[in-house]
């Protein structure tokens, strides 16, 4: 009966993989009347949410720029170069030497007990009540966004977004159905008063990154994070704060976090119990391949996101989670922001200065304060998809912008990586992409 069920669904053609089906249908019908088994159409199994499913176009490029001899502006990758291998060498010596049996078991879901105290205790230094059971350690700072998703979003749900907005946050929520509004932005970040509208449409949450937003680099205002945290609390909306690159600042000051000035306007608020759920990573100061990021919330929503991450991966490698600890304990991770933000700094200012250098006069460009990103908008006819192709050609990648749009614009945009490339190697990059747009007219 399965057979003839599968064999009716591939012959009316409505099976996703049609290309493949309609093919191979002559040969089902052949080996079913043998009485062979037919295998499974698994597109026919797959839940509904796989259809808005969709590969990363990052992911898809760094399989390509892996090669050698490509300049690669693509990915959101830190230097390697500057990665603790010797520390963290040392440091996994000196965890499993003394305590090999707690690094190498199962542990709890929420984290490793000292590293959420000592995240908790950083929060409280901005004047936030947060103590260890407002925090729980996530298989870094994505697996955090997809727990958001997996307990907030149901299909239909409106999420609030700058536009553009992060990639890989478009990814984890669009299978959770989540319906997207963009929201514009300019230097300043999210135009939050453009928000006030959208508000009324009930949003289930609004995302941001507040500090060098990825893809643009830019860094959201005193004056927008003040207002921003005020809608959340007149509207009782949650507010996503998604914050990898705070510690990657390499000019001007720091501005206070959204929790943190969420906390100054009710500073009798203790423990946290506020609006805002805050994410956080080691990824861009350590290294991505330890997988440790956090979430910070109040202590309701944490219990409700530790269920939610006990049914994906039980809990986040507990050696992981104790070498982060032991390199923030000892106060290493300190001196060693100071190294990578001198790079980023001199590697930001040559992707400046070969932009200025090189590409038309009628194009512009963000000037990020800190982070891993540019962002650069080409006059109106030239379509960075295009450019890509082109580009990749001479052994140069990007990502074009359309992709950080949920409305379908950007065309003529584009994100450009300048932390994992050296600064010659960007000057040579950005002299082959202003090449090819010489070319295109």
């Amino acid at each position: 009966m399965a057979s003839v069920t599968l064999l009716s669904y591939v012959e009316a053609a409505d099976c996703p993989c049609t290309s493949y089906c309609r093919w191979y249908s002559v040969l089902l019908r052949t080996r079913y009347e043998r009485g062979q088994i037919v295998e499974i159409c698994w597109s026919e199994r797959y839940a509904r949410r796989t259809r808005r499913m969709a590969g990363s176009t990052i992911r898809e490029l760094l399989k390509v720029t892996e090669q050698p001899g490509f300049i690669s502006f693509a990915g959101g990758l830190p230097a390697p170069e500057l990665f603790p291998v010797q520390e963290v060498a040392v440091v996994s010596q000196r965890i499993l030497a003394e305590s090999g049996p707690v690094a190498l078991q199962y542990s709890a879901t929420e984290g490793y007990r000292p590293l959420r105290a000592c995240i908790a205790q950083r929060l409280q230094s901005d004047g936030v009540a947060a103590g260890i059971d407002n925090v729980l350690i996530t298989t870094g700072s994505q697996q955090a966004l997809d727990l958001v998703g997996k307990i907030l979003v149901d299909p239909g749900d409106v999420v609030v977004v700058e536009s553009p907005t992060y990639l890989a946050a478009l990814q984890a929520w669009n299978a959770y159905e989540a319906e997207f509004v963009g929201v514009a932005a300019d230097d300043c970040g999210m135009e939050v008063d453009g928000l006030e509208q959208v508000i009324e449409r009930n949003p289930k949450m609004v995302y941001c990154q507040p500090n060098f937003q990825n893809p643009s680099g830019v860094t959201l205002s005193r004056e927008r994070r003040v207002h921003l945290v005020e809608l959340s609390r007149r509207h009782r909306v949650p507010v996503i704060e998604d914050d990898p690159y705070h510690e990657l600042r390499f000019e001007g000051d720091c501005l206070p976090g959204l929790m943190a000035l969420e906390a100054s306007l009710d500073p009798a608020r203790d423990p946290y119990d506020g609006n805002i759920i805050s994410l956080g990573t080691f990824s861009k100061v350590l290294a991505p391949g330890l997988r440790v990021g956090w979430v910070v919330a109040a202590a309701p929503v944490i219990t409700q996101l530790t269920l939610a991450k006990q049914g994906s991966d039980l809990h986040t490698s507990t050696l992981d989670q104790m070498i982060a600890h032991e390199l923030l304990r000892s106060g290493f991770l300190e001196g060693h922001k100071r190294v990578i933000r001198q790079t980023y700094r001199e590697r930001r200012d040559a992707m400046l200065e070969a932009l200025a250098d090189c590409f038309p006069p009628d194009t512009r460009w963000t000037r990020p304060a800190g982070g891993m990103f540019l962002w650069v908008e080409l006059p109106a006819s030239i379509d960075t998809a295009d450019l890509l192709r082109r580009a990749m050609e001479r052994r140069v990648a990007f990502v074009p912008g359309a992709a950080f749009h949920v409305d379908g614009t950007g065309h003529n945009t584009m994100r450009l990586n300048f932390s994992n490339s050296t600064p010659e190697q960007i000057r040579d990059g950005i002299a082959r992409l202003a090449h090819e747009l010489r070319e295109m007219g």
